[in-house]
């Protein structure tokens, strides 16, 4: 008789059933949770990880670590791209995913054991999460209403901050504010998070970080010509020198006076169009290529300042944040081509020199964060920080309302979930109790890694919110008490919470509905070459 072994390639696995195939996959998501667990909040550990091309990151936060660690099981897999998504929707709540996820997962194989259908469970957990997010817009407690107010917005990005780097949350909320606040546009439903850049300076230390209404580069400018103010701008795409021939010609000298003719008119050629660049205000030329010798030569002696972008990303971002046309083409721009800012200098931050392209007046498209610290990985870490912060003021623009933190809100939606699955009859009940159970997690991995009593917190937390009725009773992680985290400023975004139960119960019922996991043979040979990072644009 033919087993699914002779049907296929020599060397493919086959498991199947709930021993093989569904404790299995349920074990792995729980491990790779357990692993970023110690991450989770203000008092998250870090972790070391050490990549494929031996690059070194110290970091908590829950996005860069699953994508170095090159996870291979197919289950796991499945939780990270939930994560992922997380991350590319929300921008933040990526280890909120998770460990929920695998939270509800450790919660299912329970059920399982006690002999509950996977289809019970899977039912269970899709009307419990319809459910919690009716109950999630209920606990509304604040809402964010002036996005121009650099106080009132980083009040709400406060606890946001604070997960990534604790201690530096107050510095670092009044920063990204200021820096979204620049550039926000009339709606702010509309806010762009490329408009916000970063650029890392080793040296000095975090307090030295800064805002600059404008773009900078971490690069010096070419030529004698370092500072220009109320500069013109021309922005060319490609390099500025002599003209190449598309096809391979051979051009025959015969005599002396041939030679000195042919590079004479070649230098008239580049005067040219340096005098008519010049001759239209210019007075600032940024090139995506080389300037050659010659063509700065001219340059200098009609006293324009030349600053050097290689990269076409940054290129663009240059032309944005001064409003110009970028042009393949050497000449001199017209007006609406021509950009404008009101000082371009080289100067010296630290021991780095950078290009600073500042708007005093006008609104301008890009606003940049200079973060000093005094090593690669801080200045890394903190980059990740501000990238959560710009999102979250992102997602402020498009839904501004927000819900307790410090595991307020989680206690609150497991309580009530409680309440629902007793309401409802049939065997769904048990999944949809163990719904709300998992939610549990969140305060008890705070408590946990604030190095509080866990078991001791989420008891008093039920307390809290069973006695007084309130929604906004929360771990008070310093003082390790549970108080009302209003007062303390502690809010979450709403749609990271919504967004995030979402996911997780996506990732959990689409792993519990797996049987059979069937992996071919590796291919032989070397591997096929990985796509590499890309710019966000």
């Amino acid at each position: 008789m033919l087993s699914l072994q002779d049907l296929l390639k020599e060397g493919t696995k086959h498991l199947k059933g709930v021993d093989e195939a569904t404790y299995q996959n349920i074990e792995a998501v729980r491990k790779l949770a357990d692993i970023l667990r110690t991450s989770f909040g203000p008092n998250g550990q870090k972790k070391l990880v050490i990549n494929h091309l031996e690059k070194l990151f110290v970091t908590s936060d829950a996005a860069t670590i699953i994508k170095e660690l090159d996870i291979m099981h197919p289950a796991a897999k499945l939780a990270v791209l939930a994560s992922q998504m997380q991350e590319q929707e929300v921008g933040d709540g990526t280890n909120l995913v998770l460990i929920l996820t695998g939270e509800l997962l450790g919660n299912a194989e329970n059920l399982l054991q006690k002999g509950l259908h996977t289809n019970d469970i899977i039912e269970g957990y899709s009307k419990a999460a319809k459910e919690s997010y009716d109950i999630l817009s209920k606990l509304v407690v604040h809402e964010c209403k002036n996005l121009r107010d650099i106080k009132e917005v980083a009040r709400c990005l406060k606890a946001i901050m604070s997960a990534k780097q604790n201690g530096y949350e107050d510095l670092l909320s009044e920063l990204v504010a200021r820096a979204c606040i620049e550039v926000v546009p009339k709606n702010p439903a509309h806010f762009n998070v490329d408009n916000v850049r970063v650029a890392k300076i080793l040296g000095g230390g975090v307090l030295d970080t800064q805002v600059l209404k404008g773009h900078v580069l971490t690069r010096d400018a070419e030529g004698t010509i370092k500072h220009v103010r109320n500069a013109k701008v021309a922005v060319f795409s490609a390099g500025i020198e002599a003209a190449k021939t598309e096809t391979k010609d051979t051009v025959l000298i015969s005599s002396p006076d041939e030679l000195i003719n042919y590079n004479k008119s070649e230098e008239k050629m580049m005067e040219k169009i340096v005098d008519d660049i010049s001759g239209a205000g210019i007075n600032v030329v940024v090139s995506g290529g080389a300037v050659s010798e010659m063509a700065m030569h001219f340059l200098e002696r009609a006293h324009i300042m030349v600053v050097k972008v290689p990269s076409k990303f940054e290129l663009r971002r240059v032309a944005k944040a001064v409003g110009a046309t970028p042009l393949v083409r050497l000449g001199a721009p017209s007006a609406e081509e021509t950009g404008h800012a009101d000082y371009v200098g080289s100067e010296e931050i630290g021991s780095t020199k950078v290009t600073i392209l500042r708007q005093d007046k006008e609104d301008t498209g890009i606003s940049t964060i200079v973060i000093r610290a005094s090593t690669n990985n801080l200045l890394d870490d903190f980059e990740r920080a501000i990238d959560d912060g710009v999102n979250a003021y992102k997602q402020l623009g498009r839904d501004n309302r927000m819900v307790p933190g410090a595991g307020a809100t989680e206690i609150e939606v497991a309580h009530r979930l409680q309440k629902f699955g007793d309401a409802t009859s049939g065997l769904v009940q048990y999944a949809i109790k163990k719904f709300a159970e998992a939610f549990e997690v969140v305060p008890r991995t705070l408590a946990e890694n604030a190095g509080l009593n866990a078991t001791d917190v989420v008891s008093n937390l039920y307390a809290a919110h069973q006695k007084d009725n309130s929604i906004s009773a929360g771990i008070d992680i310093e003082e390790g008490d549970v108080k009302d985290v209003t007062t303390l400023g502690i809010f979450d975004l709403l749609a990271t919470k919504i967004s995030a139960v979402k996911l997780a119960t996506d990732a959990a019922t689409t792993i519990l509905r797996v049987d059979q996991i069937i992996m071919s043979k590796p291919a032989g040979g070397p591997k096929p070459p990985k796509q590499g990072p890309m710019d966000a644009d």
